[in-house]
Order: structure tokens, then sequence, then C-alpha cells
């Protein structure tokens, strides 16, 4: 009897634990601001927070500003139809903000729009900072037409993969442009253009002995590069650098080649 109720005092104990709000894995929110002990949630996230997740006064979320991370208690929802619903926090304690020391700009030539969201999300949780989305010659012209139609719906995946990621703040997303442009904007301590020409060394063999506190990584459209583009790239320190001698779709290459990044240079932190 005695070791029953040990068992039982033990299994408390620890479900204690997980009803602790120090202790659960909270799902987290960006805010605008932080006023004093406050914060404001609104918008589609609100909605999204008082409908879906059906948050309610008491309950416990993570929030961020883009440079602090809060633990904040729901102190009161209000809903609305017109697309205006908040729900307000009152701030408990601060939360330590990890992000990693790598800085990642990701250049990624636009593909057929379900893929290249799919490589936003999916670059999001890889840590990158910063994308621009590329207009490369080779781009098909109906969704160069149309890619800037979609900033504010790419804002949007790139906003709720980094708060699934628990990041502090999502990517910048900048601006469709010409590669050459870009390739002469960046400044890095390592540019790399990932190639599909035959002699183009392996990512390892490019990486060996690197390190850097910011990287840039090209990807180029279905079809590869152009020779001015490559050119283009080459002017701006730019190293070549292939996957293997298999073709990658471009969702395939970006989380290849951001893991391979983040191993090589940080040691995947």
């Amino acid at each position: 009897m005695f070791a029953f109720h040990f068992c039982l005092l033990c299994l408390l104990y620890f479900l204690s634990f997980l009803y602790d709000p120090a202790f659960v894995m909270r799902r987290r929110f960006f805010v605008d601001r932080f006023d004093a002990n406050s914060a404001l949630l609104q918008g589609d996230a609100a909605d999204h927070l008082g409908r879906v997740l059906r948050a309610g006064p008491g309950q416990f979320y993570e929030l961020s500003d883009g440079t602090r991370v809060w633990l904040g208690r729901v102190n009161r929802v209000a809903l609305s139809k017109s697309g205006k619903s908040e729900i307000a926090f009152e701030l408990i304690e601060p939360i330590a903000a990890r992000e990693s020391t790598l800085r990642l700009h990701l250049l990624l030539s636009i593909v057929k729009f379900d893929r290249f969201e799919w490589c936003l999300e999916k670059a999001t949780e890889l840590g990158v900072n910063e994308i621009t989305p590329l207009a490369a010659t080779r781009t098909d012209k109906p969704l160069l037409a149309a890619a800037s139609k979609r900033h504010g719906r790419w804002e949007k995946i790139l906003l709720e993969s980094a708060q699934q990621a628990r990041r502090v703040r999502p990517p910048a997303l900048r601006e469709a442009i010409r590669p050459a442009e870009s390739f002469a904007r960046c400044i890095g301590s390592l540019n790399v253009m990932l190639s599909e020409r035959e002699g183009a060394p392996a990512v390892y063999q490019a990486l060996a002995g690197v390190r850097a506190s910011d990287a840039v990584l090209a990807i180029g459209p279905e079809g590869g590069w152009t020779d001015g583009e490559i050119a283009a790239a080459r002017a701006a320190q730019f190293v070549e650098a292939s996957l293997g001698d298999t073709i990658l779709r471009t969702e395939t290459a970006t989380i290849a080649a951001l893991a391979i990044l983040r191993f090589a240079l940080t040691g995947a932190t």
C-alpha cells in the first residue's frame, strides 16, 4: 500500500509540472509592441487564437515583439466578425530569446507558387533571416507577372512559420529583383551559388574549413542559371557549389543546402 501511495504522489507531482505555465511548451505569437506590463494581439492572429485555439482568460502564451519574448496571460478575449478581434495579455515574465548567431540570406528564384511558398515555410524553420525572390531569366514570365500580388500572402506565410518554429521574428521579405542586381548588393562572409554545371565543386568542398557569421545562398530557377547570371555571381564573389549528380527540385535543394550551411558553419546552432 505504501508503494502504491508513493507512486501516486510521484504521478501527481509530475502532473503538477505539466500544468505549470513555466513548464508547458506554449504557442508563440507576434505582437506589435509591449506596453508596460501588457500587450495586445489583433486581427487574423487574434481570430485564430480565439476561434481555433479557443483561448480564454487565464491561459498562457509566449509573445514576441521581434526583439524580446515574454510569457503572457490572457486577460480579455474580444472576437469580432468585422476582422477587429483583440486579445489582451498581462505580461508575466521575460523568456530567453534564442536565435542562431549565423545570419542567412536566401536568394530564391521564383518557381511555381505552391513549391515556392513551401520553400518560404521551410526556410523560416531553418533559421533564414532574409529572403529575396529572384526574377531569373528562365523563370516563367506569367509567374513574374503575378508575383507582386502575392507579397502580402508570402509575408503571412513567413510570420505563421516563424510563430510555429518559435522564432523571435519572421524573416524579412524583399521585393523580387533580377539576379545580377541582387548579387551585386550581397556582401556576406560567404556567398554560395548552387550550380548544376559540370565541374562545380561539391558543397562540402566549397565549405571546407570555412567559418562565417553570415552567408548568402542563391538557388536558381527550373532550367538553371544562364551564363550571364553565373558571370554576375562570380563578379560578386559567389562560390559555385553542387549538391550532387542528381538534379534536385527547388524545394529539395533549399532544405538540403540550408541544413548543410547551418551544420558546416555553426554546428547547427
